[in-house]
């Protein structure tokens, strides 16, 4: 909730850009994906990250999903428009929200964003790793289709969405900030038992002030220090968590692919400092920031003695060194008495590393949530202008003018900008586009 008791725009569901694939030039794709909190009206965030040139995006639409398939919910498909215009071209390094629509999302509620591409133009970012099934039709503009008959191949990514957002009562969202552990690796796919998914239910479920969004910036194989497979954690903090729309808290598990993966980090004094910066950044915006300590790993591909240490120092950091407002002990929650170094069999996926379905409910219900609803701040909430958006505009175009639409050029409130404030990541551009600072993956 803004500080004038009005509800704004809220992160109910993102994608990090891990990585790019050749696209599906003259196909519709339909991504499916699950927002955590509910609302009013919806807008979509399309990414342009890691491309090498313009993307040009001839028709999108948002709806509604049956659960498990390419069917929307009948009457429930929105065109979406960028500035009033149905076509939108993001340049390479950038992405794009669309003008909001009215559409009832329900809590955990099921969408489908359908994007055709008329043309090829250049490698499409992606998030690689979904664990969930999204769709692919066959020739031509499906994206107003109701049906899902058209969609019979299926892809395991997140091509050009990478965020969702809703008008509604959420008091502002979290950001869980992470590599393939919070990114769901060995959860059961088209389940939704990540432990960010686990936390969303539970937020929703907890009466009180703890109405939040839960956003996924968890990539696989993710780094603080290094650019292997994806962005570097340090590289893409500003666009994937300080920007997030309404954003109050970010949950922070990084570091244990700088400890066991090439090149490994045998001293813990570089992860440390970078964990720190992390938090400092964070803190520098207002939002509060929790330490996640690392997961138990012994007997995990890589792992010896002496990285068990280094896993064990930076532990101690988390809890003690002063960096977080506060802890969730993720170690603790799943470790083996038994065992030291390792993790309880009951929430081993089987590579010792990442848990199961039943580690990562572990990890969701050792976190407070008092703590995720502490005292919002900083540029990452949206102002307080939103309740006029969408009333007697379902199109959503005079929205547009509002919300960061290609054509407006100076008179709204960019998501993760207060009006009278700074963009949150690149003034330089056009409002509506947003550049990040991330590398391109090594």
């Amino acid at each position: 909730m803004s500080p004038g008791g009005r509800a704004g725009w809220v992160g109910t569901w993102a994608a990090s850009a891990s990585g790019t694939d050749p696209g599906y030039a003259g196909r519709t794709v339909r991504c499916a994906v699950r927002a955590s909190v509910g609302g009013r009206a919806v807008r979509v965030r399309l990414t342009n990250a890691l491309g090498t040139g313009p993307l040009r995006l001839a028709s999108v639409t948002v709806a509604l999903g049956v659960p498990g398939t390419a069917a929307a919910v009948a009457g429930t498909v929105r065109a979406l428009t960028f500035g009033g215009s149905p076509p939108v071209v993001v340049p390479a390094g950038g992405q794009v929200w669309s003008d909001p629509v009215a559409l009832a999302v329900p809590d955990g509620g099921d969408l489908l964003v359908s994007v055709f591409t008329g043309e090829w133009t250049g490698p499409v970012t992606h998030h690689e790793h979904a664990h969930q099934t999204s769709f692919l039709s066959g020739a031509g503009d499906h994206t107003a289709d109701e049906s899902g008959a058209v969609f019979t191949a299926t892809i395991a990514s997140w091509p050009h969405v990478c965020g969702v957002d809703v008008l509604g009562e959420a008091v502002g969202a979290v950001v869980a900030f992470g590599d393939s552990i919070t990114e769901g690796t060995c959860s059961t796919p088209d389940a939704h038992r990540r432990w960010p998914d686990h936390l969303a239910r539970r937020l929703i479920a907890e009466p009180g002030p703890t109405r939040l969004g839960v956003l996924n910036a968890g990539i696989s194989g993710n780094r603080l220090l290094t650019s292997v497979t994806s962005p570097n954690a340090l590289s893409r903090l500003d666009q994937d968590v300080l920007s997030a729309p309404g954003v109050r808290a970010v949950v922070v598990l990084l570091g244990i692919n700088d400890i066991i993966g090439e090149p490994r980090h045998r001293d813990p004094a570089p992860v440390v400092a970078a964990l720190g910066q992390v938090a400092a950044r964070v803190r520098a915006r207002g939002l509060v920031v929790v330490g996640g300590t690392l997961v138990p790993c012994g007997g995990a591909e890589n792992h010896t003695a002496e990285l068990e240490g280094v896993r064990l120092a930076v532990n101690e950091f988390v809890r003690h060194g002063g960096a977080f407002d506060a802890v969730v002990d993720f170690d603790a929650a799943l470790r083996d008495p038994a065992a030291a170094g390792r993790m309880r069999p009951r929430y081993d996926s089987g590579d010792h590393l990442h848990p199961g379905d039943a580690g990562y409910r572990a990890m969701a219900e050792a976190v407070d949530l008092a703590v995720l609803a502490g005292s919002p701040g900083g540029v990452g909430a949206d102002a307080a202008v939103d309740d006029e958006v969408v009333a007697g505009d379902p199109g959503g175009e005079r929205g547009g003018q509002e919300h960061a639409g290609v054509g407006d050029v100076g008179g709204g409130a960019q998501p993760g900008q207060r009006r009278g404030g700074p963009p949150a990541v690149d003034a330089g551009r056009p409002v509506g586009f947003q550049t990040g600072s991330v590398d391109q993956p090594g």
